[in-house]
């Protein structure tokens, strides 16, 4: 069995909603105190107000993970909040569709800043802290897309994501001496706010590449985010966890009807 978790304290930013409130929800109920973040005060509060049974206590920050002095605040408040801070749930993330010939630059750096940009900035911003605890664990939200997978409209939002994994291994071979591992989850096709707007079509479509027959869930992301915060995965470090249905695996669609 593992060890308990309760009374620790983790930030999830981009917590306010799909995957982040996913891996909040996991963690509260596994009694961490949780502070999520969010760009949006009214998605925050309204995150915070749903989970306000969990064992676990819940509470937010409006902030922007592109603005390392917002990144800065959030750990601040953890820290006074709860007297520490053990592990940092890098997840906020954007997906904008555009093709490589329509992509300005504009485009470009607003998915490298909140994808990439935005998690080594908590992290930065966290590492005295992660440091004090004497068990920091840092979990990234990477995604297939990038790393394993392409998908068109989403070269810039592969290329952060794969950027996420080439950060992952020096920062844990650093910051391995001060007791704190650094590890990703890779989800797959998840069903959130996000997912449904792209519309039943896009759904269907990758339901059907998907093995195990379903889209995954919000809580299938989050207990692989609740595994490497363990004292358990404390000699898991510069790993990546794919958590996706078995989607990457098939070589056609024909393999899968083959099943």
């Amino acid at each position: 069995m593992f060890q308990s978790l309760q009374g620790r304290t983790a930030i999830v930013t981009g917590g306010s909603r799909g995957i982040g409130r996913g891996i909040a929800e996991t963690f509260a109920a596994a009694g961490v105190n949780v502070v999520i973040t969010g760009r949006s005060q009214v998605d925050v509060d309204a995150a915070v107000t749903a989970l306000a049974d969990a064992p676990g206590k819940v509470s937010g920050v409006a902030a922007d993970v592109t603005s390392p002095d917002d990144c800065k605040k959030v750990v601040a408040a953890a820290v006074e909040r709860h007297g520490g801070l053990d592990i940092v749930c890098a997840n906020a993330g954007i997906f904008p569709s555009a093709r490589l010939e329509d992509m300005t630059p504009e485009d470009l750096e607003e998915v490298l800043g909140v994808n990439f940009k935005g998690t080594v900035y908590i992290i930065q911003a966290a590492l005295s802290a992660l440091a004090d605890s004497g068990h920091g664990r840092i979990v990234v939200t990477s995604s297939i897309t990038g790393p394993f997978t392409g998908y068109p409209g989403w070269s810039h939002y592969g290329a952060s994501k794969a950027a996420q994994l080439g950060f992952i291994r020096t920062a844990a071979m650093e910051l391995a001496p001060k007791n704190i591992t650094v590890n990703a989850v890779l989800p797959g096709n998840i069903m959130t706010e996000g997912l449904v707007e792209m519309g039943q079509d896009y759904m269907d479509q990758m339901t059907a590449s998907v093995p195990a027959g379903r889209l995954g869930t919000v809580a299938d992301i989050g207990n692989a985010a609740l595994f490497f915060a363990t004292e358990e995965a404390g000699y898991v470090t510069g790993q990546s966890l794919v958590v996706d249905g078995g989607q990457i695996l098939p070589e056609s669609q024909a393999a899968i009807a083959e099943q």
